[in-house]
């Protein structure tokens, strides 16, 4: 499920092109007018293996990627920054710390009760994405300010249940991970990043092939397989409650109360092996304060997610405060109805690995993830205890603010629609920077906001941090970005600067 510790109540968090002749290593630039065109398919959970991303062309009229023809529209936002790290996959490189955080909560979920899939594409159809989940036409996941389309039908996928259903249909185990790159248009800082790494996981039983048909009984038989620990788990409130996390009306209370024990304990063994794994890394590392053994604590509180109902988040006390790690609860039914499966049901949650990464080898900027640099690869292997990142160094920042006045007939649509260059939206700001900056810019912040009282027109003010991970730069590097992202404002944003 879409859930995890940055994305509550499933809050789904501009790029342009032109065509040239230029070659790049990832992406080429051609005309592809005479080019077949093609919509997506639906991905399908497989075994088969990865994409390897060949080769990209990019035109006004078509994408071609790894040699699938996809038509462009008013609604294609992808920039070739975006699809250029497509070929990247960092969950499946064997060393990549992202690759040994899924592979570690993976070894909680053995087969052959769980199935994991972790080579499914990540361009899927709108239907996948948004309709299969349910997800209102006004939901403001849809809108071009948050997600990347390839066109108006299709999509990169914005969290990794676009391919619940499919998976939920083709029926091939009990229970299953889905691991995967996903793709919004967010924030610019040391968290976030438009390229993530999710993973859900689910368990499900069928009416027809349990004993008697009786799911509950046969739910606690499984329970009492599982590990057990030594935790202080904290879970005050009751499974069900009328108003706060009702039951589904075609759940029994004996079956919830069997799947909800099934469900936290199962997520209970997650917490045990990524705390027990990251005290040994702090230990390692000299943080005395660790080094005194005591049970870890973990706590269950109520929440909301529409695709699950009871839902729960699970928090963990680390280090002096409670961490929010990430979301889950019994599946929605009419999910289930329409992947052709009426007869089961179950539990899902959802992680974003990159924040478990971070807590495990305390890496202090989402940025690293995608570094080439030796310093920074070379400190992780699967052949090695997980430890904690040692920073190579640490640049100087370079801070420069832009100013600017929205047009008087702005609105809060956003997207980039081309005929509608002047409408704003913050994510359209990230994406300009994002677009020139890229890895070297490591925050942005909206730090003043105006008013004029007589025209009633809106000044906004952006402070934008240039910080590179890997060598000092120049304020004369820093400049001329910084006049390039000034100069996109106005072209692509209509604003007038300040």
């Amino acid at each position: 499920m879409r859930m995890s510790c940055r994305w509550r109540a499933f809050e789904l968090a501009r790029g342009s092109w032109s065509a040239t002749g230029a070659r790049q290593t990832s992406l080429i630039y051609s005309n592809c007018r005479n080019q077949s065109t093609a919509s997506a398919t639906a991905s399908q959970p497989s075994s088969q293996a990865p994409e390897t991303y060949e080769e990209i062309t990019f035109s006004p009229l078509a994408l071609t990627i790894n040699n699938k023809n996809y038509s462009t529209d008013s609604w294609t936002n992808v920039p070739s920054s975006i699809l250029s790290a497509l070929p990247r996959r960092l969950h499946l490189q064997p060393h990549h710390p992202i690759a040994l955080t899924r592979k570690l909560i993976e070894s909680r979920f053995p087969s052959p009760t769980y199935t994991h899939y972790n080579d499914l594409s990540p361009i899927v159809s709108v239907a996948q994405n948004f309709d299969s989940l349910g997800f209102p036409a006004d939901h403001p996941g849809r809108s071009r300010t948050d997600t990347y389309y390839i066109n108006k039908d299709t999509c990169l996928r914005t969290h990794t249940s676009a391919h619940e259903a499919d998976t939920f249909r083709n029926n091939e185990s009990e229970g299953y991970t889905i691991s995967a790159d996903v793709y919004r248009r967010d924030a610019i800082d040391r968290s976030h990043y438009p390229i993530f790494h999710q993973m859900e996981g689910a368990m499900v039983w069928d009416r027809r092939r349990v004993p008697g048909g009786d799911v509950a009984k046969a739910v606690w038989a499984d329970v009492e397989k599982l590990p057990k620990h030594d935790m202080n788990v904290e879970d005050l409130n009751p499974t069900i409650h009328a108003e706060r996390n009702p039951l589904q009306a075609s759940h029994s209370a004996e079956e919830v109360e069997a799947i909800a024990a099934h469900l936290k304990r199962s997520l209970e063994g997650v917490v045990v092996e990524i705390f027990s794994k990251a005290r040994e890394a702090a230990v390692a590392a000299g943080e005395e304060d660790l080094a005194v053994e005591e049970p870890l604590r973990v706590r269950w509180i109520e929440a909301y997610f529409p695709f699950t109902s009871p839902s729960w988040e699970l928090e963990v006390f680390w280090q002096g405060d409670w961490l929010e790690l990430l979301g889950c609860g019994i599946s929605k039914q009419e999910l289930l109805n329409n992947a052709g499966v009426p007869d089961k049901l179950g539990w899902a949650f959802g992680i974003g690995l990159e924040r478990v990464a971070m807590l495990l080898y305390s890496i202090p900027d989402i940025r690293l993830f995608w570094s080439e640099d030796k310093r920074f690869i070379s400190q992780f292997s699967a052949d090695r205890p997980i430890s904690q990142f040692v920073s190579f160094s640490k640049y100087p920042a370079c801070y420069k603010d832009v100013a600017f006045w929205l047009r008087s007939s702005s609105s809060s649509a956003g997207g980039g629609i081309r005929s509608n260059s002047q409408d704003f939206h913050e994510n359209d700001v990230m994406e300009i920077v994002r677009g020139v900056g890229g890895d070297l810019v490591e925050d942005v912040k909206l730090v003043d906001e105006f008013q004029h009282p007589a025209s009633g027109r809106r000044s906004l003010c952006y402070r934008i941090n240039y910080r590179s991970l890997e060598r000092t730069m120049t304020n004369n590097e820093a400049n001329k970005m910084h006049e390039n992202i000034r100069k996109q404002l106005v072209e692509k944003m209509g604003v007038e600067l300040r």
